[in-house]
């Protein structure tokens, strides 16, 4: 099987500024049934892409199975891509004294809070960068604790031979129907593996129905899986739906009734990936219309000149 490229990809959102289409996203987008059946595909959906932290709601299943006891805000922080504001990072910490851990445990890098906010704040309070405000430490937190439960080297829960990972493999291989390959090391240090896009969909359809707990938990606490403002949080304020991002371009979701989508957009911008996901799914009939509507008209679509709203981020699909 071969990675995604070009020649594998479709136009999926265009960037339009004074009525000129200045940019082009392309890439590949699917949507499956609540049965992992798919329904709509463009581009190349079996060719293979890193899901990134997408890859984040296996982990935590992985996690569960390993024994480790969670609760709501466990779940979500150990699935969250979050952006290191004071209550994230006190969920970190939370998490990691529910699992006897400490944060020196933490092999994450030291890292500023994508919060903007949250890195004022550090600022004028004299402190630095840090491994809990790195936006993966919950879901390390959560590999420290598998870890612990499986009483294996937590000092080398980063190791691709540990236990955790073969245990969290099994799980995206026993939801995707794929084999997980091309290990490698996603940017927070901890293992990556490659899915096609399709299986990557069927994957977000059968864990969250297999995992109702930890869907519910995600709805009920939207800022907590990633922060205020950004396009995972708000679609799953705003829509319902179960969402979670990864880097470079790819973002998957489960609607209400089910229904999955999965995206990656091939240059690896954000901006466009949430905004094609969520018209797939409108177009699909799985969410509200007025308020996937809602969503693409947000702000943070916007292209501005001047400080005023000249243009927008416009999907194809």
């Amino acid at each position: 099987m071969r990675p995604l490229d070009a020649a594998g990809a479709v136009p999926l959102a265009v960037v339009e500024r004074s009525g000129f289409p200045e940019s082009q996203h392309v890439g590949a987008a699917v949507v499956v049934g609540p049965d992992g059946a798919q329904r709509t595909a463009l581009g190349d959906v079996e060719a293979l892409v890193y899901p990134r932290s997408a890859l984040k709601p296996f982990q935590t299943v992985a996690a569960l199975r390993a024994g480790v006891e969670l609760d709501p805000q466990g779940l979500v922080i150990a699935t969250s891509s979050h952006v290191g504001s004071p209550r994230h990072v006190e969920a970190v910490r939370a998490l990691l004294a529910a699992v006897g851990a400490a944060e020196g445990d933490l092999r994450t890098p030291e890292a500023w809070p994508s919060s903007r906010r949250a890195t004022e704040d550090l600022v004028r309070a004299g402190l630095g960068p840090s491994r809990i405000a790195m936006n993966c430490s919950g879901n390390h937190a959560g590999m420290i604790g598998a870890a612990i439960a499986l009483g294996v080297p937590v000092a080398t829960y980063l190791d691709p031979a540990n236990a955790v990972h073969g245990l969290a493999a099994a799980v995206i291989e026993e939801h995707t129907g794929a084999e997980p390959v091309r290990p490698g090391t996603d940017g927070c240090g901890g293992p990556v593996w490659a899915v096609p896009l399709r299986a990557l969909a069927r994957g977000y359809a059968t864990l969250f129905a297999a995992q109702p707990a930890l869907a519910a938990a995600i709805r009920a606490e939207p800022v907590l899986i990633e922060g205020e403002g950004t396009a995972t949080t708000r679609a799953v304020a705003g829509l319902g739906v179960v969402a979670k991002s990864g880097a470079e371009g790819v973002w998957c979701a489960v609607a209400p009734d089910g229904t999955a989508v999965a995206v990656k957009v091939l240059d690896g911008a954000h901006r466009a990936a949430a905004a094609v996901a969520v018209a797939l799914l409108a177009g699909a009939g799985a969410i509200d219309g007025g308020a996937a509507d809602r969503f693409l008209a947000d702000p943070a679509l916007a292209i501005t000149g001047g400080g005023a709203e000249v243009g927008r981020v416009r999907v194809l699909v």
